[in-house]
């Protein structure tokens, strides 16, 4: 009864959104005027549209397993194979259940602060586009000395080097962020705003990662120097 009244108290906008969410949806927001500077938020909102929806189906499963444990409990008994697998999957439908419950709590915070950040931004903000590209190319500029720089090249080779697994996580990384990214002054819809988003903190923790592993490879090799 408490994730039901959960789910209706934020009903009010989720039918709407969750209706348009096709492709068609957005036809693409320019990146000028309020709706630009109203990405983020719809974005948000787009998340919790799909959060809503894997909470409905979630429950489902969960009502589908539990009608299926206790026909098997019946037809087989208490301790039957068939019964036992049953309740595995009737336990793993309440796990997927609880975790679509608190990732649409989640999502409904960051639908809040996005709502607050909107309706304090001005117009001389970066829009949440532009924001997104100068976290990506920051990482790119920290992660261009590594390539160039001679000290830092011989200092720490493994960051340029595929063979490594993080470096490797951090280029596939730098690959996907880059096909991801919005064009400057285009039309940029609100999932293709999340995707890009994930890419970006993905490129960010991956590069973090590289970071600390040659980082600590090096301080390691030096540790054992005489």
């Amino acid at each position: 009864m408490e994730t039901v009244l959960f789910v209706l108290s934020g009903w009010w906008w989720v039918a709407p959104a969750a209706a348009g969410v096709g492709a068609a949806t957005y036809a693409g927001l320019t990146m000028k005027g309020r709706r630009a500077r109203r990405l983020a938020l719809d974005a948000a909102r787009h998340q919790e549209a799909g959060a809503y929806r894997t909470l409905v189906q979630t429950r489902a499963a969960t009502r589908t397993a539990r009608a299926e444990h206790r026909a098997e409990r019946s037809r087989s008994g208490m301790m039957s194979s068939q019964t036992l697998e049953a309740k595995r999957e009737l336990q793993r439908a309440k796990r997927a259940h609880t975790s679509a419950t608190l990732e649409l709590r989640a999502q409904r915070a960051r639908v809040k602060a996005a709502a607050e950040q909107y309706s304090t931004s001005s117009r001389a903000d970066p829009l949440p586009v532009e924001k997104l590209h100068a976290a990506h190319d920051e990482v790119i500029a920290r992660w261009l000395p590594y390539e160039v720089d001679a000290e830092k090249v011989l200092s720490y080779p493994g960051m340029t080097d595929p063979r490594h697994p993080a470096t490797l996580a951090f280029l596939r990384a730098q690959r996907e962020a880059q096909r991801l990214r919005p064009a400057a002054g285009g039309r940029v819809s609100p999932p293709q705003f999340i995707e890009y988003q994930a890419a970006v903190r993905t490129l960010e923790e991956t590069f973090a990662e590289a970071e600390r592993r040659h980082g600590d490879g090096l301080s390691r090799t030096a540790a054992r120097r005489p």
